[in-house]
């Protein structure tokens, strides 16, 4: 199916709208640093028009016959009167509710890594750290259709794209869920606004803020979720970390070990020489930022990265140098000097080489006008080679 694409969806309002960073901001014409300051992480923002005359690129037919890739994540979600089913795709085609039932839902994951204008949608929330931006998620539902009312563990933007949907919303006290169901919903949600939202209108929600929102009709809502990292995630991660990294010099040893007629009990001097020599670690907070660029900076199992034909270094260089250079949608690259992170993995940059970097993860993309003998070639080749990097079109 063709896509009709996102520049061109969004001229007008890049015309007309606030800009940050050269990018239009979908915020109804209120600044960035307002945003910030009065609504996020706070409390809901209704942004009526936040993109004038959008029109859907991710259309109802794309989201079926998503649920029929099992290259792509998907649940379809089914509510009668009395109950809730939902499975994970793929599934066949006559498994899928026919378009006139009502009260069903499909869920597709991530579309801006499969999607060109879904990846240029998002880069559009990009006033956010890219640490913190997470996937696009479409919603299409028939009349009626919802996943209950719930509430998200993190910031969220709910950008109607097609139809019109029915948002009932309240800072829900009671997060109690209703049991045995097969979707997260609230036992008791006692909302406190409501309003439709037509395609164009968006709603900021933030995290635990309570919400249900049902079809009129068909619908399709684009939602932009930010990731929220737990703590014991991290710190799981920043275990395997330190593992790979931590020097601990020295082997235990007993040199007055005396005669044991309690064999089995674990040695008290043992454990108080190991927790004395435990104790001389130490937290490094260039551990924390190396292993945090490498956690965050991992792809989503649903990128998919293609390599290009066979090539030379010679010739890389040459192409880049007229063409310049483009991240894949996939690829994540993040930086905190001293290092680089690209899709997991880091190394040390600086000087001019840091900064040409640097461009290209802010922009995701680089006119590399980089000089023919810059150290960092050979890295962008093999990024190259792996098909996180391409030659821009």
């Amino acid at each position: 199916m063709k896509k009709t694409p996102l520049h061109q969806t969004f001229s007008q309002f890049a015309d007309d709208a606030l800009m940050f960073n050269g990018q239009p901001v979908p915020l109804g014409g209120m600044s960035v640093s307002h945003f910030l300051k009065h609504y996020w992480h706070k409390k809901p923002l209704i942004i009526r028009q936040a993109i004038p005359q959008f029109q859907a690129f991710y259309t109802p037919d794309d989201a079926l016959a998503a649920l029929q890739d099992e290259n792509t994540e998907t649940r379809l979600i089914v509510q009668t009167q009395t109950d809730w089913s939902m499975k994970n795709g793929p599934m066949r085609k006559k498994d899928i509710p026919p378009r006139k039932q009502k009260g069903w839902t499909a869920l597709v994951q991530s579309v801006d890594l499969h999607d060109a204008a879904g990846h240029a949608l998002i880069n559009l929330f990009r006033f956010i750290p890219d640490a913190r931006l997470d996937d696009l998620m479409v919603s299409f539902a028939t009349d009626g259709g919802g996943v209950g009312a719930h509430y998200d563990s993190y910031d969220v933007f709910l950008l109607q794209a097609h139809g019109k949907r029915h948002w009932r919303i309240g800072a829900e006290q009671d997060l109690t869920l209703k049991p045995n169901m097969p979707l997260k919903i609230l036992q008791n949600f006692n909302p406190t606004e409501d309003f439709i939202l037509e395609p164009g209108d968006m709603l900021y929600l933030p995290p635990h803020y309570a919400h249900d929102g049902v079809a009129v009709g068909d619908c399709m809502t684009y939602s932009i979720g930010f990731r929220a990292p737990t703590y014991r995630e991290i710190s799981v991660a920043l275990l395997n970390f330190v593992e790979d990294n931590i020097e601990l010099a020295g082997v235990y040893a007993d040199p007055k070990l005396k005669p044991q007629t309690t064999p089995a009990a674990l040695p008290a001097d043992m454990v108080d020489d190991m927790y004395e020599k435990l104790k001389k670690m130490r937290w490094d907070k260039t551990w924390v930022a190396e292993c945090l660029g490498c956690y965050l900076s991992e792809p989503k199992d649903a990128a998919h990265f293609e390599p290009p034909a066979k090539s030379t270094l010679t010739a890389f260089k040459k192409s880049a140098l007229k063409k310049g250079l483009v991240l894949a949608q996939g690829t994540k690259m993040l930086y905190h000097a001293p290092w680089v992170f690209i899709n997991g993995e880091h190394f040390v940059a600086d000087g001019k080489d840091a900064q040409r970097l640097h461009e290209l993860a802010n922009q995701r993309n680089s006119t590399a006008d980089w000089p023919s003998d810059a150290d960092i070639w050979p890295a962008a080749f093999e990024w190259y080679q792996l098909g996180w990097l391409n030659l821009d079109a």
